[in-house]
């Protein structure tokens, strides 16, 4: 009997990423110089940031605010705090998260990061790139740190993909006791992604992260968008903050009992 085990390595080596930085060129020298030979159905997982770095996804600190503004979609909740107002918002990409994901961690003092414009081309991009550098079958996640309802922390979670199933759909298995699975997908991206998180740190140096062991997800497409992971529309149960749809809640009750109240009275008029 073969039991499960993956590895996960951080990659030591790649220095400070500058907007038009080659990340396929870094990533590929740091790899080498940690002597790690990427194998078939190995998977990357770059930080975001460093993808944003190297697209040039830079804007001054004084510009946060308006470029959180410009980042939104939708404003789920806000919440005053002693530093400020935090915003929970969906933006562009579908995500929804803390300021739209505009960050100011790891970068120059006096910047604030962006998302990449479109994370899942941009690991498309990296995963082509480092195919035909290394002449391996690997794949490419693009990660990014998110917090959780009804949960306290944040964890690192797959924005971008590319050679990597993102949900492995367990719906019309069975478990152990031969009862049938109807609602399992699991998010496989996401549990990879925040794998990595552990040995790569948020303050280490080190955005890369290789996991081996799990070739059963690395395809050949690159078409695997993270982009199918977001829960919006119909099916998201958590479209309002709490006071938020308390307030439109009772927005909603006084615009129809006033409309019904008008329509009651004028009936009752001889």
């Amino acid at each position: 009997m073969t039991v499960p085990a993956i590895q996960v390595y951080a990659l030591a080596g790649m220095g400070e990423v500058a907007a038009g930085d080659a990340l396929d060129e870094l990533i590929a020298v740091a790899l080498a110089g940690q002597g790690l030979d990427v194998e078939d159905g190995d998977i990357l997982v770059v930080t975001s940031k460093i993808v944003s770095k190297a697209e040039g996804r830079s804007v001054r600190a004084d510009d946060r605010e308006e470029a959180i503004t410009a980042e939104t979609v939708r404003v789920v909740a806000t919440r005053a705090h002693p530093g400020g107002v935090t915003r929970i918002v969906e933006n562009r990409l579908g995500i929804v998260q803390a300021a739209a994901g505009v960050d100011a961690s790891n970068t120059p003092s006096g910047t604030v990061l962006l998302l990449p414009v479109d994370p899942d081309a941009s690991a498309r991009q990296l995963a082509t790139a480092l195919r035909a550098h290394l002449g391996v079958r690997l794949g490419i996640l693009v990660s990014d740190t998110l917090g959780r309802a009804w949960r306290e922390g944040q964890t690192d979670a797959a924005i971008g993909s590319a050679g990597v199933l993102v949900v492995d759909d367990l719906r019309g298995g069975v478990d152990t006791f031969g009862q049938r699975l109807e609602v399992t997908q699991m998010a496989v991206a996401d549990e990879i992604a925040a794998a990595a998180d552990l040995v790569k740190g948020k303050a280490s140096g080190m955005p890369v992260a290789l996991v081996r062991g799990l070739s059963q997800f690395v395809v050949d497409s690159l078409e695997t968008p993270a982009r199918a992971l977001t829960r919006t529309g119909p099916t998201d149960m958590f479209r309002l903050g709490t006071d938020e749809a308390l307030a439109e809640g009772r927005a909603t009750g006084y615009a129809e009992g006033f409309a019904a109240g008008r329509l009651a009275g004028l009936a009752e008029r001889p």
